[in-house]
């Protein structure tokens, strides 16, 4: 089985050992990146945030802003994943501009960043909050609106709540992002699907190799787009909840909101920018998406 100790804690992403570990093994973690009084703020901004998925009731939709909203049987609805909160959260939308992340990033991806992702997840205790194995280069789509993928892009993940495999955490394979784009299925959904050993066994990788990630309120954890990963079922008695922001060097890439020019947050324009939802311009009205 796989080892669940704890990743490695790395110093600040500044010196040149802590680089050669991120793109030796795929990903790295950074203890205390947020203060306890600041993920307290952000606890409180993202409760908020889920009631208003549950107030809704279903799937809804304002150009990216998205709440992806689920229920089990006959049960209440839960709020698994909001996309692009920071729109109209003021404290999200403080963090991802933190030049914190600026900092951090510069020396993997530069100064002048793009912002493709920006979501928030929550896994509540026995919901189904699964992530099957798979890479985030899937989801980089169209390809030819992201160039150097594999060097140009970091997805960053904030830990809200602890993070352990009873409460769900993420699981990785180290490495595994040095075979570049390994044509993991995509013709199933991620979100809500279990990781199964034949998924690694296909594209030639083992379960034995998979780390956990075990996080406190407040580490970051940082991976490339072409680690395969993904986390299980939340078995603890707390919710696990994790803020996204995925990066790239605005060079590279077509699409997403700028995040930093220069190491100096950029704040959003008068209309939103295309990243994934494809249908923006033309339909970006509120609406209820057709399950």
């Amino acid at each position: 089985m796989g080892s669940s100790q704890p990743l490695r804690s790395y110093e600040p992403v500044s010196s040149d050992i802590d680089l050669a570990g991120y793109w030796r093994d795929g990903y790295a973690v950074v203890r205390g990146f947020f203060s306890v009084s600041e993920i307290l703020e952000l606890s409180t901004a993202l409760d908020e945030l889920y009631a208003e998925g549950v107030a809704h009731g279903r799937c809804f939709r304002h150009g990216n802003l998205f709440y992806n909203v689920a229920r089990e049987g006959d049960g209440e609805p839960f709020t698994r994943m909001v996309q692009w909160p920071s729109y109209h959260q003021p404290v999200l939308n403080r963090v991802r501009l933190d030049t914190r992340f600026a900092e951090l990033l510069e020396p993997l991806i530069g100064r002048d960043l793009k912002q493709i992702i920006n979501q928030v997840h929550w896994k509540a205790p026995g919901s189904l909050g699964d992530f099957a194995w798979h890479q985030d280069s899937r989801f980089r789509r169209p390809p030819s609106a992201y160039r150097n993928l594999g060097t140009a892009y970091v997805q960053t993940g904030l830990a809200i709540d602890p993070h352990t495999p009873d409460s769900g955490c993420m699981r990785f394979i180290p490495r595994s992002h040095l075979r570049g784009d390994l044509g993991m299925d995509s013709s199933k959904l991620v979100l809500g699907a279990a990781m199964k050993d034949e998924a690694l066994a296909t594209v030639g990788l083992s379960p034995d190799d998979k780390v956990d990630l075990l996080l406190e309120p407040g580490d970051l954890a940082l991976w490339s787009p072409y680690l395969v990963h993904g986390s299980g079922t939340n078995r603890s008695d707390h919710k696990r909840r994790l803020y996204i922001n995925g990066y790239v060097r605005a060079a590279d890439c077509d699409r997403g909101e700028w995040a930093f020019r220069g190491g100096s947050p950029v704040p959003f324009g008068p209309k939103p920018e295309l990243a994934h939802y494809e249908e923006l311009h033309e339909r970006p009205e509120p609406h209820y998406p057709v399950d």
